[in-house]
């Protein structure tokens, strides 16, 4: 994140998020304590020694952060529109109406004890199921966390679209997903069955049937959802450790 960057996120968590400097920090320090914690994902006792501050004063703040930078979503998720009949995007343009891609993701949490169950993952992590959604330049369009690390992404998905403020996919819409939904209005999955992963096509196996090149061009285009994951965890240590 460059100056420019760090100054615009500042402004908009005071003007939209209501985020205010105290007496003893200036807001830029505490939007920096809170982007340093998540980047490296460092312990309190950590960040105090860095920032000259006691232990109670980073805890407050970032919560405080934290809670300014949920009323940006408005602001920061983007607003979906479908591939036009003219486009020369040589992953989206057999795609015509795609609003982009969904897919979910495990990221590791600490819940209580008699909770370890729910959230236990096959690979038995404790993890929670995440559904994130975005567009084809990899911008987010919807995020929703929460759901234990058990939970069939179908579930998620399901939960997403009955909430009165979830994902919704205007009326002659969809979304790229992989073979773990179902093929329904709103979402396109691949033909199963079929081979589908990028890894499955060399230069010499390329696709033997129509089903097998439709795949194959539903992976490529479906692909930027992972990409987007990868970003997401390789800037934000906070997600992939714990």
């Amino acid at each position: 994140m460059d100056r420019r960057t760090f100054y615009t996120l500042c402004e908009m968590l005071r003007d939209v998020g209501g985020l205010k400097a105290t007496r003893n920090m200036m807001l830029e320090e505490i939007v920096a304590q809170f982007l340093y914690t998540l980047s490296h994902h460092l312990k309190n006792s950590t960040v105090k020694e860095f920032f000259y501050r006691s232990g109670e004063t980073v805890s407050r703040q970032f919560d405080l952060c934290l809670l300014a930078v949920l009323k940006l979503h408005h602001f920061l998720l983007k607003t979906p529109k479908p591939i036009p009949e003219n486009s020369t995007d040589d992953k989206w343009k057999y795609f015509k109406n795609c609003l982009g891609a969904l897919d979910g993701t495990h990221i590791k949490v600490t819940v209580p004890t008699k909770l370890k169950g729910k959230y236990r993952s096959r690979k038995a992590d404790i993890v929670t199921n995440v559904l994130g959604v975005c567009a084809p330049d990899m911008q987010f369009i919807y995020i929703l966390p929460g759901w234990e690390g058990l939970a069939h992404d179908g579930r998620v998905l399901r939960d997403a679209i009955s909430r009165p403020n979830g994902l919704h996919v205007p009326q002659g819409c969809y979304y790229l997903v992989d073979d773990g939904y179902a093929n329904a209005n709103g979402f396109l999955a691949p033909y199963r069955g079929q081979r589908y992963y990028l890894g499955g096509w060399t230069a010499q196996n390329t696709p033997h049937s129509a089903e097998e090149y439709f795949n194959m061009r539903h992976a490529r285009a479906r692909n930027v959802i992972e990409r987007c994951f990868g970003r997401l965890k390789g800037r934000w240590a906070i997600l992939r450790s714990l």
